[in-house]
């Protein structure tokens, strides 16, 4: 049964990451790895949303939409104010387009080797480059291997990149002690790096409410750069079938800032005020 949390978010706080599915009359679709299309519209998250005591949102793209970023920015619109885009685009977009994608309240381009229909790393450098005059960012997904293949690739980006889901790195594969975990705090370092505090739950083995074994990450994350970290529930979690109860996800986040108020208000709110220019 759905819960409230025991966390009572700060006023304004903002979910980072999510994803919003329309009818398929109006927004086509493409399949995806033989995931099933989610019946998940913007309507059924908000009632999400209300239910946390959120207030601001960030749409990513859905991959079952390829480059069609009309869901997206639809669903962006009917927020008002409080919502915000991350968006796919064909690398041969014109800028006009991009400027209208600002217009309609995208903050940034979603890349990841792995993603099905995303933007891949040979047009890092090239998109970032043109991205750059709107103040937008790139958010990357990215798995162990790939983050240290690419590792001196992000530190010369002249934007800032945010890596979704705690960059991937699974306890399994060794978690804190990790060689990508270590660059990525070095990533951190360099001022220019962000981390979303988001889906523990895809790669945990220890699981639900507290996701004890990703604690020892969550606690690095939030030590070394408070001022740069954002969390979000990746609403309706597509990847996995046992889905989370999204207010375990939130009450994590109290356990690894040791429930203090400063360092969540940054999490929730000061930082997604930056980050997405709310």
């Amino acid at each position: 049964m759905p819960r409230s949390p025991r966390l009572k978010p700060p006023p304004g706080a903002c979910d980072c990451h999510l994803h919003v599915y329309g009818e398929s009359a109006r927004y086509p679709w493409v399949p995806v790895k033989n995931r099933p299309f989610p019946d998940r519209r913007l309507e059924h998250y908000v009632a999400v949303r209300d239910r946390l005591g959120l207030a601001r949102t960030v749409i990513v793209q859905a991959t079952h939409y390829a480059t069609d970023n009309r869901c997206l920015l639809d669903s962006v619109a009917a927020l008002g104010a409080n919502g915000r885009g991350i968006a796919v685009v064909d690398p041969a977009i014109s800028d006009d387009a991009l400027a209208a994608l600002h217009a309609g309240g995208v903050r940034g381009l979603r890349f990841g080797r792995d993603l099905a229909n995303g933007m891949q790393p040979d047009v890092l450098e090239d998109m970032a480059a043109r991205i750059a005059p709107f103040g937008w960012h790139i958010q990357y997904r990215s798995w162990p291997d790939e983050l240290l293949e690419l590792e001196a690739r992000f530190r010369k980006l002249p934007i800032p990149v945010c890596f979704d889901h705690m960059g991937n790195i699974g306890p399994e594969a060794g978690g804190a002690g990790h060689p990508a975990f270590k660059a990525l705090l070095g990533l951190l370092d360099t001022g220019n790096c962000w981390v979303k505090l988001s889906a523990p739950y895809q790669l945990s083995k220890t699981g639900a409410p507290d996701y004890a074994d990703y604690r020892p990450q969550g606690l690095a994350f939030v030590k070394a750069a408070p001022e740069r970290m954002v969390w979000g529930t990746n609403w309706p979690h597509p990847r996995v079938e046992d889905k989370p109860e999204e207010a375990d996800l939130l009450d994590v986040l109290q356990d690894w800032t040791g429930g203090d108020a400063k360092t969540l208000q940054a999490i929730l709110v000061d930082n997604p005020a930056t980050l997405y220019g709310f």
